[in-house]
Formats: C-alpha cells, sequence, structure tokens
C-alpha cells in the first residue's frame, strides 16, 4: 500500500497523516541540533527474556505525566520552551491535545525500534501519536496485525507523521536497522497520556 501525502489516508483499522515537508531543510537541521543539545538523552534498559538488555537508542521523557513499557517506568523532565513549541505544530495539525513526548536518539543504522504498537492502557483508547523527525533519514513500516499488509515509506528530516484513529490496535510500526551508514537521527512522538 502507497501512503498519498499531505493528506489524510484512510487504511484498513486506522487513520494516517503524512506530511514529508512540514518543516523545511533548514527549520529541520536546526530543530536536530538544539534537540540534541538541549535533551537529557540517556541510555534505558529492558528486561527480555529474564535478561537486562540495553535499548538500542538513547531516549528521553517529558511531559506532564509518567509512561511505562516494556516494563519501564519514565518518569517525565519539565517541559522546556522548544518542546512546547512543537508540541503546539502537532496539536495544530492532528486537532488534539498531547501532554508528553517521547523523544528517541538513533545514533546510527544500527540503532533501531522493533515491530510495536503504542498501545499502552494509560494512552486509552484510539490514542493519537504525532511522530516528527530530524536528521537522517530512516525507513519506517507498518504492518497490519491481522493481514500482514504492510506500508513502507522513509521518514524524511522535517516531516510529521500522525497516527489516528483504531491505528495502534490493528498496525505495528518500526524502525529496522540498517548496515548503511547513517547520521543520528532524531524523533519525537507526542501523545496524551491519562492521569488518574
Amino acid at each position: 500500500m502507497k501512503l498519498l501525502e499531505n493528506r489524510w489516508n484512510e487504511v484498513p483499522g486506522g487513520r494516517l497523516l503524512w506530511l514529508p515537508n512540514y518543516f523545511t531543510s533548514d527549520q529541520a537541521s536546526d530543530y536536530h541540533q538544539q534537540l540534541q543539545e538541549q535533551l537529557a538523552w540517556r541510555q534505558d534498559t529492558i528486561v527480555m527474556f529474564g535478561k537486562k538488555v540495553a535499548i538500542p537508542r538513547l531516549q528521553a521523557w517529558y511531559g506532564d505525566a509518567s509512561y511505562t513499557y516494556s516494563n519501564l517506568k519514565l518518569e517525565p523532565l519539565p517541559w522546556n520552551p522548544l518542546l512546547n513549541s512543537l508540541k503546539a505544530h502537532c496539536e495544530k495539525v492532528a486537532g488534539s491535545q498531547f501532554n508528553s513526548v517521547l523523544a528517541n536518539l538513533y545514533r546510527d543504522g544500527q540503532d533501531s525500534n522493533g515491530w510495536h504498537s503504542d498501545d499502552e492502557k494509560e494512552l486509552g483508547i484510539n490514542p493519537v501519536i504525532a511522530s516528527m523527525s530530524f536528521g537522517a533519514e530512516r525507513r519506517f513500516l507498518l504492518r497490519h496485525k491481522m493481514t500482514g499488509e504492510k506500508v513502507e515509506f522513509n521518514l524524511t528530516s522535517g516531516s510529521l507523521l500522525i497516527m489516528a484513529g483504531e491505528t495502534q490496535h490493528h498496525w505495528q510500526h518500526t524502525i529496522p536497522k540498517t548496515k548503511r551508514f547513517v547520521e543520528p537521527r532524531i524523533n519525537l512522538t507526542f501523545r496524551k497520556v491519562l492521569v488518574p
């Protein structure tokens, strides 16, 4: 399936909005540098098959609520002006409010993110996920959980991808490893965590 640019795409069990040039290349380059310098990047570990394993990327969690995935609990750091500004962009386009952001720094082609859905219970039913990319271009794949149907495209620097509707219930997504040499990439995924 080919994703149409700059418009909402209705996919089986979900909705996707793909804006490959939301920011200019100069803006994206500036944001990439600022985010790399300003965010409190850290190397987290998760337990897989009884062993502690380093997550293959650096990350930082900012917002108004804690967040847990893969039995890793992230306590939020306070918003800074840069993240608040980028959040406002996402809220305007998505028509949704966000109170948290997971920042990922992919240092090279070996940093990756395995197949998963952003379907943790604290995100509620049908969460809207707004994903911004800055830096190196990376392959992004979506796979339907029942049919195996795939959507594949490249996340360009300055792009904005919004996953809405029932997407997280019916689809998984991944950033696979690559043997090619690639520069660092920063991804921001804005979301709304339900606060009890």
